[in-house]
């Protein structure tokens, strides 16, 4: 793998003009004087150690660099060991991950570079915290829910173009799935994603203008009908139908979460599969009857350093050392202890009980890519908008 780095490297001239040799010859010259004790020696003596220090001045001046001192040779170790603070921002789901893997990456760091690395992290919706780096939020790291986010901070000009090159698996570091939660013994009799359009069922989901979970699960909803050899109209008709059972758009997915575990709305939650497995350890979802539909979308989330903010700050190294970390087997595996399914043939192996493959699983670029995606669905006008334009006219 490849790393953007710094180019921002100093280029010395090459000062002959006051090399060592020049600036010793006088010195020299006093040596031969000195054999022969003389008045004239004397002179030569306070002539020659004047031009000495006329001559280092110079050289102090023309290279505009500092004479070398232990006093300045400590100050740059004490610099280059002085705790150094890493901004991570990710979206909602992933904080339960990153507080098990930022101790591991700080325990690493200090042993190999003998430094402290002291971490901000903010969860919030993916689109939500995009907006925010491109209002000036600082982030050294982006870890968001689609592609599509991190490509409006590449246009803001915080990225550099090509950044999903510069990590492995296309800058995808964590992927999971989409699942339907029911209430206790399933009383709607939910199995599929076609069983969310039923008469009286009340649909707990995020909102796509806030959250990339809502986006993937439009797309879930979506590509069930046109992947299964159903045309653009039906797909139309079956996602207007299921969002006519949605009661309330929650901001982001914790927040779906909470209003269907903790506040008891809802008949149904849709939402990632890593949330639910994550309110199962957590004790939240225990009397919940969960399904995984077998036509699932792979909901894969990127990683980027913001080059314009870590040049910024100068925390480059740290932020490439970081994201290089997260796709190693220890981050990974941490990952995948709380809902992410795993890439690494290791870990898949290792969990295959806990994430059992799905039959067909397409991706968002099976629907025509990131781009595409937002202009056809999810722009201003676009077929959501026309959703909620219709449902809203039907019920003013």
């Amino acid at each position: 793998m490849s790393y953007r780095q710094s180019r921002n490297w100093p280029s010395w001239r090459n000062t002959s003009k006051y090399s060592v040799s020049g600036m010793l010859n006088p010195l020299f010259q006093l040596f031969q004087v000195l054999k022969r004790p003389s008045k004239g020696a004397f002179t030569m003596l306070l002539a020659v150690s004047l031009s000495f220090c006329l001559l280092t001045s110079a050289y102090k001046k023309d290279t505009g660099l500092p004479e070398p001192s232990l006093n300045s040779q400590t100050q740059l170790v004490s610099q280059k060991n002085k705790p150094v603070e890493l901004n991570i921002v990710s979206f909602a789901v992933t904080r339960a991950a990153y507080a098990n893997i930022i101790p591991l990456f700080q325990q690493k760091w200090q042993q190999e570079q003998n430094q402290e690395v002291r971490f901000r992290l903010s969860n919030a919706g993916s689109s939500t915290q995009a907006r925010a780096v491109v209002n000036g939020l600082p982030a050294d790291v982006v870890h968001l829910a689609l592609a599509l986010d991190i490509n409006r901070i590449q246009k803001a000009g915080l990225i550099q173009p090509g950044w999903e090159q510069e990590t492995p698996n296309h800058s995808i570091v964590t992927s999971t799935i989409g699942v339907i939660v029911t209430r206790a013994g399933n009383p709607k009799n939910i199995h599929t994603w076609a069983d969310l359009a039923n008469p009286g069922v009340s649909v707990v989901t995020a909102d796509p203008k806030t959250s990339g979970i809502a986006r993937w699960n439009f797309l879930a909803f979506w590509g069930s009908v046109t992947q299964t050899g159903g045309t653009e109209a039906q797909a139309l008709d079956f996602v207007t139908r299921v969002y006519e059972n949605v009661n309330v758009l929650a901001k982001d997915a914790r927040d779906a979460t909470d209003i269907f575990l903790r506040r008891k709305q809802g008949d149904v939650l849709i939402n990632y599969e890593n949330e639910l497995i994550l309110a199962s350890q957590e004790g939240l979802a225990k009397d919940n009857f969960s399904v995984i539909p077998q036509i699932n979308i792979s909901i894969d989330n990127p990683i980027a350093v913001v080059d314009k903010y870590v040049d910024r700050r100068g925390t480059r190294q740290v932020a490439e050392a970081f994201v290089k970390f997260l796709y190693s087997p220890e981050a990974q595996r941490e990952f995948a202890k709380v809902g992410f399914r795993p890439f690494n043939p290791t870990l898949v192996q290792e969990f295959s009980c806990k994430y059992p493959p799905i039959n067909k699983l397409f991706t968002v670029q099976t629907l025509g890519g990131w781009s595409a995606v937002q202009e056809k669905f999810f722009k201003d006008g676009g077929v959501f908008d026309q959703i909620q334009a219709y449902i809203h006219s039907r019920t003013d």
